[in-house]
Protein backbone atom coordinates (compact mmCIF):
# COMPACT_ATOMS: atom_id res chain seq x y z
CA UNK A 1 0.00 0.00 0.00
CA UNK A 2 1.68 2.94 -0.96
CA UNK A 3 0.33 6.48 1.60
CA UNK A 4 0.40 9.21 -0.26
CA UNK A 5 0.90 13.64 1.53
CA UNK A 6 -1.27 16.47 0.25
CA UNK A 7 -1.71 19.89 1.16
CA UNK A 8 0.56 21.40 3.77
CA UNK A 9 3.89 20.16 5.79
CA UNK A 10 0.93 18.10 7.90
CA UNK A 11 -0.97 14.89 6.33
CA UNK A 12 -4.02 13.22 7.65
CA UNK A 13 -6.57 11.01 6.67
CA UNK A 14 -8.23 10.07 9.49
CA UNK A 15 -8.61 12.98 11.71
CA UNK A 16 -5.93 13.29 14.19
CA UNK A 17 -5.25 16.37 16.78
CA UNK A 18 -1.38 16.69 17.68
CA UNK A 19 0.02 18.07 20.79
CA UNK A 20 1.66 20.76 18.96
CA UNK A 21 -1.71 21.53 17.33
CA UNK A 22 -2.60 18.84 14.38
CA UNK A 23 -6.25 16.85 14.67
CA UNK A 24 -6.49 14.37 12.44
CA UNK A 25 -9.87 12.39 11.48
CA UNK A 26 -9.50 8.89 9.44
CA UNK A 27 -12.00 6.59 7.64
CA UNK A 28 -11.97 4.32 4.81
CA UNK A 29 -13.91 3.90 1.68
CA UNK A 30 -14.19 1.98 -0.91
CA UNK A 31 -14.53 2.25 -4.86
CA UNK A 32 -16.10 0.04 -7.80
CA UNK A 33 -15.47 0.03 -11.16
CA UNK A 34 -19.80 0.90 -11.26
CA UNK A 35 -20.14 4.66 -11.66
CA UNK A 36 -21.35 6.87 -9.17
CA UNK A 37 -24.06 7.95 -11.41
CA UNK A 38 -24.95 12.22 -10.98
CA UNK A 39 -27.69 14.36 -12.32
CA UNK A 40 -26.73 15.68 -15.13
CA UNK A 41 -27.17 18.21 -18.52
CA UNK A 42 -27.96 17.14 -21.76
CA UNK A 43 -29.70 18.05 -24.99
CA UNK A 44 -33.47 18.18 -24.73
CA UNK A 45 -34.58 14.89 -25.85
CA UNK A 46 -31.20 12.95 -25.67
CA UNK A 47 -31.12 11.43 -22.15
CA UNK A 48 -27.70 11.01 -20.94
CA UNK A 49 -26.52 6.83 -20.78
CA UNK A 50 -23.65 5.69 -19.12
CA UNK A 51 -22.31 2.42 -20.71
CA UNK A 52 -19.69 0.35 -18.16
CA UNK A 53 -18.71 -3.07 -17.73
CA UNK A 54 -20.22 -4.83 -14.92
CA UNK A 55 -16.78 -5.00 -12.95
CA UNK A 56 -17.02 -5.62 -8.85
CA UNK A 57 -13.06 -5.22 -8.64
CA UNK A 58 -12.77 -3.05 -6.40
CA UNK A 59 -10.01 0.11 -4.61
CA UNK A 60 -10.05 1.02 -1.15
CA UNK A 61 -8.77 4.13 0.09
CA UNK A 62 -7.40 5.42 3.80
CA UNK A 63 -7.50 8.80 4.51
CA UNK A 64 -6.29 11.03 7.57
CA UNK A 65 -7.30 15.13 7.56
CA UNK A 66 -4.94 16.80 10.11
CA UNK A 67 -5.56 20.30 11.51
CA UNK A 68 -3.39 22.03 13.62
CA UNK A 69 -5.44 23.41 16.85
CA UNK A 70 -4.61 26.80 16.01
CA UNK A 71 -6.07 26.74 12.56
CA UNK A 72 -3.14 27.61 10.72
CA UNK A 73 -2.79 24.17 8.64
CA UNK A 74 -4.87 21.25 7.35
CA UNK A 75 -3.38 18.33 5.49
CA UNK A 76 -4.48 15.35 4.19
CA UNK A 77 -2.98 11.83 3.93
CA UNK A 78 -4.28 9.21 1.74
CA UNK A 79 -3.58 5.60 1.31
CA UNK A 80 -5.06 4.04 -1.72
CA UNK A 81 -5.21 -0.30 -2.79
CA UNK A 82 -6.73 -2.84 -4.63
CA UNK A 83 -9.22 -4.74 -2.63
CA UNK A 84 -10.22 -4.28 0.76
CA UNK A 85 -8.53 -2.69 3.96
CA UNK A 86 -8.33 -5.13 7.23
CA UNK A 87 -6.60 -5.05 10.52
CA UNK A 88 -2.91 -4.98 8.73
CA UNK A 89 -3.47 -2.66 6.06
CA UNK A 90 -4.35 0.16 8.41
CA UNK A 91 -1.85 -0.54 11.27
CA UNK A 92 0.55 0.27 7.62
CA UNK A 93 -1.22 3.42 7.37
CA UNK A 94 -0.85 4.14 10.58
CA UNK A 95 2.60 3.60 10.56
CA UNK A 96 2.75 5.72 7.53
CA UNK A 97 0.91 8.50 9.25
CA UNK A 98 3.46 8.62 12.38
CA UNK A 99 6.14 9.21 10.01
CA UNK A 100 4.19 12.03 7.92
CA UNK A 101 3.44 13.45 11.27
CA UNK A 102 7.46 13.00 12.21
CA UNK A 103 6.24 11.17 15.76
CA UNK A 104 4.65 13.76 16.71
CA UNK A 105 1.93 13.29 19.65
CA UNK A 106 -1.84 12.96 17.54
CA UNK A 107 -5.20 12.55 18.80
CA UNK A 108 -6.95 10.14 16.28
CA UNK A 109 -10.26 10.39 15.88
CA UNK A 110 -12.21 7.62 14.07
CA UNK A 111 -15.64 6.01 13.50
CA UNK A 112 -16.46 2.30 14.87
CA UNK A 113 -15.47 -0.08 11.83
CA UNK A 114 -14.75 -3.88 12.93
CA UNK A 115 -10.92 -3.48 11.84
CA UNK A 116 -10.24 -0.47 14.23
CA UNK A 117 -11.94 -2.73 16.94
CA UNK A 118 -10.16 -5.88 16.41
CA UNK A 119 -8.04 -7.24 19.08
CA UNK A 120 -5.52 -7.30 16.84
CA UNK A 121 -5.95 -3.35 16.17
CA UNK A 122 -6.29 -3.00 20.26
CA UNK A 123 -3.02 -4.44 20.51
CA UNK A 124 -1.45 -2.75 18.48
CA UNK A 125 -3.03 0.43 19.47
CA UNK A 126 -1.90 -0.39 23.24
CA UNK A 127 1.73 -0.47 22.37
CA UNK A 128 1.23 2.80 20.60
CA UNK A 129 0.13 5.07 23.48
CA UNK A 130 3.57 7.29 23.37
CA UNK A 131 1.90 9.07 20.58
CA UNK A 132 -1.06 7.72 19.75
CA UNK A 133 -4.75 8.61 21.62
CA UNK A 134 -7.79 7.17 19.90
CA UNK A 135 -11.09 8.66 20.23
CA UNK A 136 -13.92 6.98 18.52
CA UNK A 137 -17.31 8.63 17.17
CA UNK A 138 -20.31 7.48 18.43
CA UNK A 139 -22.31 4.69 16.68
CA UNK A 140 -23.65 5.57 13.15
CA UNK A 141 -22.82 9.38 12.92
CA UNK A 142 -20.78 9.67 9.56
CA UNK A 143 -22.38 13.37 9.75
CA UNK A 144 -19.82 14.19 12.78
CA UNK A 145 -16.72 12.98 10.57
CA UNK A 146 -14.92 15.73 8.21
CA UNK A 147 -13.27 12.46 5.99
CA UNK A 148 -16.82 11.71 4.71
CA UNK A 149 -16.94 14.71 3.05
CA UNK A 150 -14.08 13.93 1.14
CA UNK A 151 -15.29 10.59 -0.20
CA UNK A 152 -19.05 12.73 -1.45
CA UNK A 153 -16.77 15.46 -3.29
CA UNK A 154 -14.87 12.96 -4.75
CA UNK A 155 -17.63 10.84 -5.93
CA UNK A 156 -19.65 14.52 -6.84
CA UNK A 157 -16.53 15.57 -8.82
CA UNK A 158 -14.20 13.51 -10.47
CA UNK A 159 -15.85 9.90 -10.01
CA UNK A 160 -19.26 11.14 -10.90
CA UNK A 161 -20.48 9.25 -13.83
CA UNK A 162 -16.87 7.68 -14.84
CA UNK A 163 -17.20 4.46 -17.01
CA UNK A 164 -13.67 3.06 -16.58
CA UNK A 165 -12.46 -0.50 -17.70
CA UNK A 166 -9.68 -0.53 -15.23
CA UNK A 167 -9.42 -0.35 -11.46
CA UNK A 168 -5.86 1.11 -12.71
CA UNK A 169 -7.23 4.10 -14.50
CA UNK A 170 -9.70 4.57 -11.48
CA UNK A 171 -6.51 4.87 -9.19
CA UNK A 172 -4.91 7.54 -11.45
CA UNK A 173 -8.05 9.58 -11.19
CA UNK A 174 -8.88 8.73 -7.54
CA UNK A 175 -5.30 9.92 -7.35
CA UNK A 176 -5.55 13.06 -8.96
CA UNK A 177 -9.30 13.57 -7.08
CA UNK A 178 -7.17 13.46 -3.56
CA UNK A 179 -4.61 15.47 -4.71
CA UNK A 180 -7.22 18.28 -5.67
CA UNK A 181 -9.04 18.17 -2.21
CA UNK A 182 -5.49 17.71 -0.29
CA UNK A 183 -4.33 21.03 -1.71
CA UNK A 184 -7.50 23.09 -1.24
CA UNK A 185 -7.02 23.59 2.66
CA UNK A 186 -10.20 25.35 2.78
CA UNK A 187 -11.83 22.50 1.91
CA UNK A 188 -10.70 20.71 4.64
CA UNK A 189 -11.87 23.21 7.25
CA UNK A 190 -15.18 23.59 5.29
CA UNK A 191 -15.77 19.74 5.72
CA UNK A 192 -15.13 20.21 9.31
CA UNK A 193 -17.83 23.37 9.85
CA UNK A 194 -19.91 21.11 8.37
CA UNK A 195 -19.80 18.47 10.75
CA UNK A 196 -20.26 21.12 13.66
CA UNK A 197 -16.73 20.91 15.40
CA UNK A 198 -14.20 22.88 15.80
CA UNK A 199 -10.80 22.24 16.64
Amino acid sequence: METRTSGSEERAGETTVREDGTAPRSDSYGFSLLPSVRATWAPKGQTPVLHHRFNWKRLSMSAALCFRPDGTEASLVFGIQPGAYNDQSLIEFLTELRRHLDGDKVTLIWDGLPSHRSRVMQAFLKKQRKWLVVERLPAYAPDLNPVEQIWGNLKGSELANLCLDTIGEAEEIVDQGLCRIGNETRLAFAFLRHCGLKL
